[in-house]
């Protein structure tokens, strides 16, 4: 069994929300399964920025949406959806 790289579109509440604090809360719930390997904003329209989260985990069942479900409960965040999902190793 290897390891995916899932990437993560998640999108906040609005321009207002504050994506730092978002960020801290994604790395902890990436670091309870695997590891962050990185994020970047992406912006949506009229200063609304996106948060695309790249998280490494073991390929096993379920695991992806268990992670869905976690970052889609942090506050300010509207909506998370997997873009992409590659085996790395």
């Amino acid at each position: 069994m290897g390891n995916v790289m899932i990437t993560y579109k998640i999108m906040p509440e609005g321009t207002d929300s504050n994506l730092d604090r978002i960020r801290v809360d994604i790395k902890e719930i990436a670091e309870e399964h695997g590891s962050l390997k990185g994020s970047n904003e992406e912006e949506v329209a009229f200063g609304l920025k996106a948060i695309i989260a790249r998280i490494v985990i073991p390929d096993e069942g379920g695991i992806v949406d268990k992670i869905e479900e976690k970052l889609e409960d942090i506050e300010e965040v509207q909506s998370v959806k997997s873009e992409d999902i590659t085996l790395i190793d």
